[in-house]
């Protein structure tokens, strides 16, 4: 039998993927007049900050009282704990401390089920028409431009057309798919599951912190600098199926086998994460490479500040180049997907800068659709004024460079 293709219209704007980067990108294209559909392969909104189970806003501060990262970053974090528990530090519960008058990193943890459905509740409001359990299977591209995306749903295969893609799929699958030019890169034997058991749970009673009963307990355990990556193991390849699977069931074996030697009436697994936690997949070869050697340049088509979340003081600013590639003048990356190298491709990855890059996306692509002009070049002045409007921050603040850092801990960023 032949599987037909259903067309479904046309949307001003496509986004592929539902993670933090996505949503935020359709958010601020929905708020822009655009009509906006996203494409999200599971069935919740959040990507690794829910389903994935990474349920942390890393530190958005220069660790020294002063808040960097802003913008719709800082809407999602206060929509993460809107509805459930928040972990922020006491020097920031009422706001931003000022320079040195704390030590203490602006970071929060928050439930990742209740934040996937304020997620669904805001895209909702704002009339995206969101399309869970769809799978990207291709693109419809000719000399550098996308006229559609084909994906594949309960209904069968469904084509979809659209001014402006956007990129925020983790993968880059469409940016692959339309031979835009990507890099690979390997991941790290991590896998981390939700765990409870009575101690926990006493302790969250005795507490009266609901947030206190739920930890993680890991299958594999290595860091983001690959410390207890495991002697001889290949880096794990996020665009292979067998790798994946591979992965997956590698992982999750070890994960049982870590409680086997424990009371199982005294604990459980509460959820195991719904998507493959890899970091570093595939990404755009952007008209622009971030590396660490950024750190503290400023960059005049700059969408947004940001620091490292692992130490203090470094500030970078992410290029709106980073986001997109020259001769493919209707798609824009977002999230994960951005052009970044080694630890700097951590630096972008993490959920409130993938926020600003998905919410640069959103206001370039509408900007893009407003004046007719490829998203490689469109008028980044008028996309900084949109975005400083909505209280990104542009450009870092000089005063903020350290005078004392050496040179030494300049070289080894990214790599404790």
């Amino acid at each position: 039998m032949v599987n037909k293709v259903k067309s479904k219209g046309k949307y001003d704007i496509i986004v592929a993927g539902g993670g933090v980067a996505g949503c935020a990108a359709a958010v601020e294209a929905a708020r822009a007049g655009k009509r906006v559909v996203l494409f999200e392969k599971t069935v919740q909104l959040g990507g690794l900050a829910t389903i994935g189970l990474i349920n942390l806003f890393v530190p958005m501060c220069n660790g020294r009282g002063v808040q960097i990262i802003k913008g719709m970053a800082e809407e999602f974090l206060r929509l993460s704990i809107k509805y459930g528990f928040d972990t922020i530090p006491s020097d920031w519960k009422d706001g931003e401390p000022g320079l040195y008058n704390t030590n203490q990193r602006y970071v929060t943890r928050y439930s990742a089920p209740i934040f996937s459905l304020a997620l669904t509740e805001l895209l909702t409001e704002l009339n995206v028409d969101i399309k869970f359990d769809t799978v990207i299977t291709g693109a419809d591209a000719e000399n550098g431009h996308i006229n559609g995306i084909t994906v594949y749903t309960k209904s069968g295969f469904e084509y979809y057309e659209a001014d402006i893609i956007i990129d925020a799929s983790g993968d880059a699958d469409v940016l692959h798919f339309a031979g835009v030019p990507t890099v690979t890169g390997g991941n790290y034997h991590t896998y981390i599951a939700f765990y409870t058991n009575l101690k926990e749970c006493a302790a969250a009673l005795e507490s009266n912190d609901i947030s206190k009963l739920v930890s993680q307990r890991a299958g594999g355990g290595a860091n983001l600098y690959g410390k207890g990556h495991p002697e001889g193991m290949k880096l794990w390849d996020g665009t292979n199926s067998d790798d994946i699977n591979e992965y997956l069931k590698t992982n999750q074996l070890e994960l049982l086998e870590s409680i086997k030697g424990e009371d199982r009436t005294q604990r459980d697994i509460t959820l195991l994460p719904i998507m493959p936690q890899f970091r570093t997949t595939r990404h755009i070869d952007g008209d622009y490479t971030m590396t660490v050697e950024d750190a503290y340049k400023h960059f005049e088509d700059s969408v947004g500040a940001i620091c490292d979340f692992d130490r203090k003081d470094f500030l970078f600013e992410i290029s709106y180049r980073t986001m997109v590639k020259t001769g493919f003048d209707n798609i824009i990356a977002a999230g994960r997907v951005t052009s970044g190298k080694d630890y700097a491709w951590d630096i972008l990855r993490v959920i409130p800068p993938a926020i600003i890059t998905g919410q640069a996306a959103g206001a370039a692509a509408a900007l893009a659709i407003d004046i007719q002009k490829p998203v490689y070049d469109i008028d980044i002045p008028a996309l900084q004024k949109k975005l400083e409007d909505e209280n990104v921050i542009i450009h870092f603040d000089d005063s903020l460079i350290p005078t004392d850092i050496t040179q030494e801990e300049f070289s080894d960023i990214g790599h404790i």
